[in-house]
């Protein structure tokens, strides 16, 4: 299992290497949402691997990366992607990152622009946690954290996704997966992702400085991070492109995958 120590932190990623027919390939970092791992882009690394050298990066306490005592902010999570773009003697990449992935996103482009090829933003946004779910999302990661997420996935679940993929059999299948990965993690270590989440920081003075070609999609049903924050995001970003994608939640790339896939391969081929 693939462990680097970056930022002063231990964080699993995946790494496919150079495609074999394409040893001048560019290279596509996936960071993934809250709750996640970097298991949420399979779809489109199985779709894109023959033409791009495809990484993944699971943020501090998530997915297959240890638990972490301190170091949740975005800023430090930042730090850690500038620290593993280093380890792997990686330059200038294109990003893509859902939700909390996101949010890490804007501040690589923004102050870093010289590691940015291209930036997909996936249902995220610049601003703060909304102030009505502050308290809210704090109470939820306490109850998580002493009895784990069983007695919550129905009030969870409808934030992670839409109603169209909920109510299909083939998405039940998919979501039961999250669940059971999301178990083998450290509750511990996730609530305090959560909360990094939750009190993270706005960017918003910062994304004039973003200088890569973007892409803002969003899910048409996405009650996390509503599709209004995607339009504005697109607005602030010059030149941004934005996309709405129907019958889809949060976890855009799990729930419409082909959709999702098409446009992150046309954006970062330019």
């Amino acid at each position: 299992m693939p462990i680097a120590n970056v930022n002063g932190a231990d964080v699993h990623f995946t790494d496919t290497g150079t495609p074999p027919r394409h040893p001048d390939a560019a290279t596509v970092v996936f960071g993934h949402g809250l709750l996640f791992s970097g298991w949420m882009f399979s779809a489109q690394i199985e779709a894109l691997e023959d033409d791009y050298r495809c990484v993944t990066i699971d943020w501090r306490s998530q997915g297959k990366s240890p638990a972490a005592r301190d170091g949740h902010d975005m800023d430090t999570l930042t730090h850690d992607l500038v620290a593993l773009l280093d380890h792997l003697g990686l330059g200038a990449v294109h990003y893509v990152g859902l939700s909390m992935g996101g949010y890490v996103g804007m501040r690589l482009a923004a102050r870093h622009p010289d590691r940015v090829l291209s930036l997909t933003l996936l249902d995220t946004g610049s601003g703060p946690e909304d102030a009505d779910k502050v308290s809210k999302y704090r109470l939820l990661s306490t109850i998580y954290r002493l009895i784990g997420m069983g007695p919550l996935r129905g009030r969870v679940e409808p934030l992670m996704f839409g109603p169209t993929f909920r109510s299909e059999p083939a998405g039940r299948d998919v979501i039961d997966h999250w669940a059971a990965r999301l178990k083998k993690t450290k509750r511990a270590g996730i609530r305090r992702a959560i909360l990094g989440v939750v009190e993270r920081l706005p960017v918003d003075d910062e994304l004039g400085g973003i200088r890569a070609r973007t892409l803002v999609a969003v899910g048409a049903d996405d009650v996390s991070q509503e599709p209004f924050k995607s339009e504005a995001l697109a607005d602030a970003i010059g030149d941004a492109k934005l996309e709405i994608v129907p019958n889809a939640g949060h976890s855009s790339t799990v729930e419409q995958p082909h959709v999702l896939t098409r446009l992150i391969r046309e954006h970062i081929a330019g």
